[in-house]
């Protein structure tokens, strides 16, 4: 079948007319290349779900697909479980709500029972729902941080974790073997459930200040910026804050509602930049302690804090071991765990209170699946203080654990910034940094993949390459991914330091993570030492990536 056969065969069976408009203009047109992008491949269905650009065709995200995606994903629960069940979530994205009813009418059509969330809410809400209404699975439709013209569909099964193989391969199979989605049968007989689902949720995070607060601690003295992104998280977030005995959020105005379009950042993450502008300008007017950031399904949390008349913001590593500090004082049990991309300071955090620490691929799929997880984090803003509500990245949850924490300090005179060097001087500086590079084609990721694991460079930064460790080929007991991990030999100051490079799950981007462990007699001194180390790394990489 040639791409304009294919694209014909689409159209007979797409239910939207936008996306129907859109081929058939392509076919009008003759647009060949066109037609190509979209039916050349198909968006894969993987342990991150579906992501991708809006529009027709398979290569896209569009009701086609959805529809294909719930039918498989049900046929899938139907195979393993009698009366299997499933709920939808969804953010304010383009056509988020859209694919959101089309997953329930075909579940509930094929014999799953079928909940729906009954209005645009965070991540987070939809994790936490599965396990509260005993489901077998869950849905969450939302791109994250991507593009305003990316969307997204996550799937979890019943831990309230994200899917892992072979739950991948298997749904994926199952998708595969749907026919033509026009024949499917459909039911609007599904459940919207009621407003006691959001709440249960809130209620379950505000209850959390009651176990990592500390006795002193004066939470309405704590002033707070925070900006949702344009996106979900603003209601439940200032909601959870206020039960919790906080001063009302001061809330970036222009970033409040949310908006699919984004307007005022060019990508709705907050470690863009520019993306935090807005929220540190108000930072500065309303001299907040600390500025707070979701983005826009609210899964992730970004943080900055005010010392000496400026805004820091943190890196996810160091919200990361703020937050395991916190958990580790008030003597919270079990795990902690970080991806294998995260700083290795959690591992020396975990050792000093007698805890365990575990390392897994990245992702926070495979920390959700940590049998003792008490906390976990990764480095790309994403962390789990209340493993308990929702196996899976909670960025409310985590603003709260901020807060709880800054006011513990503010008591004391004392910030977030002077709590990081006291474990730094304790541990060692971990300085953490990303090469992070974004391409049009995929084989430029290729192709720097292949000269890592055929050519390696034998220094980077001037210290000496000691290990090279292929991750396809599984590490320290982990499943095979695609990166390469580079060890450095310790010399000069430096007691540590390694790269592991990757390509992005969700984004075409090649990223390669980079730490640098110095020990702390000066603070000034070991920074110096550490930045110098970082960047001197980060070019040669950059050299020996052909980048």
């Amino acid at each position: 079948m040639n791409v304009e056969q294919s694209a014909r065969a689409w159209l007979a069976q797409d239910p939207d007319a936008v996306t129907r408009a859109e081929l058939q203009e392509l076919l009008d047109a003759g647009d060949t290349a066109a037609l190509e992008d979209r039916f050349r491949e198909r968006l894969q269905f993987g342990t991150a779900g579906l992501r991708g650009a809006l529009g027709a065709g398979p290569n896209r995200m569009n009701r086609v697909i959805v529809a294909q995606a719930a039918a498989g994903l049900s046929r899938y629960l139907l195979d393993r479980e009698d009366s299997p069940s499933v709920v939808v979530g969804y953010d304010a994205r383009h056509n988020s709500d859209v694919f959101a009813r089309d997953t329930a009418e075909i579940a509930q059509a094929l014999g799953v029972r079928a909940y729906v969330l009954p209005e645009a809410l965070p991540t987070p809400v939809l994790a936490f729902a599965i396990g509260h209404l005993g489901c077998s699975a869950g849905v969450m439709v939302t791109a994250s941080h991507n593009p305003p013209q990316d969307n997204g569909y996550k799937v979890y099964l019943a831990d309230s974790s994200q899917i892992v193989p072979p739950a991948d391969t298997d749904i994926s199979a199952a998708i595969d073997a749907v026919g033509r989605v026009d024949e499917l049968p459909r039911s609007e007989n599904y459940d919207v459930v009621g407003p006691d689902v959001a709440e249960a949720y809130r209620a379950a995070v505000a209850g959390l200040s009651g176990t990592l607060r500390g006795p002193d601690a004066r939470p309405q003295d704590v002033v707070a910026v925070y900006t949702p992104m344009h996106g979900v998280g603003r209601d439940t977030v200032v909601d959870v804050v206020e039960r919790a005995g906080f001063a009302p959020l001061h809330v970036v105005a222009k970033q409040a509602e949310p908006d699919p379009d984004f307007p005022t950042v060019a990508f709705p993450n907050p470690e863009e930049p520019g993306a935090m502008d807005l929220a540190l300008a108000l930072a500065d007017e309303v001299g907040a302690d600390v500025v707070l950031a979701n983005d826009p399904d609210a899964d992730r949390c970004a943080v900055g804090v005010r010392a000496a008349g400026r805004t820091h913001m943190l890196t996810g590593d160091q919200v990361g071991a703020l937050l395991a500090d916190l958990l580790l004082r008030r003597g919270v049990d079990g795990g902690y765990g970080a991806s294998i991309v995260s700083s290795d300071l959690l591992g020396l955090q975990a050792a000093a209170h007698d805890r365990r620490w575990h390392q897994t691929l990245t992702g926070f799929k495979w920390l959700g699946k940590i049998d003792d997880l008490a906390f976990g984090y990764e480095e790309a803003l994403g962390y789990s203080v209340a493993p308990h509500i929702a196996r899976d990245k909670d960025g409310i949850s985590a603003i709260l654990a901020v807060l709880e924490l800054a006011a513990e300090l503010k008591t004391e005179g004392r910030t977030l910034l002077d709590r990081l060097e006291e474990i730094y001087t304790e541990h060692g500086l971990h300085v953490t940094d990303q090469l992070s590079v974004r391409v049009e084609d995929l084989s430029i990721i290729a192709r720097a993949m292949a000269t890592l694991r055929t050519s390696p460079p034998s220094t980077l930064g001037g210290l000496a390459v000691d290990s090279v460790d292929d991750l396809e080929l599984g590490y320290r007991g982990l499943p095979p991914t695609d990166g390469i991990r580079l060890g450095l030999d310790a010399t000069d100051g430096i007691t540590g330091a390694r790269i592991i490079c990757r390509p992005s799950g969700t984004e075409p981007k090649l990223k390669c993570y980079i730490e640098v462990v110095v020990p702390v007699t000066s603070m000034d001194e070991a920074r110096i030492r550490a930045r110098d180390a970082v960047e001197a790394i980060k070019a040669d990489l950059a050299v020996a990536l052909g980048l």
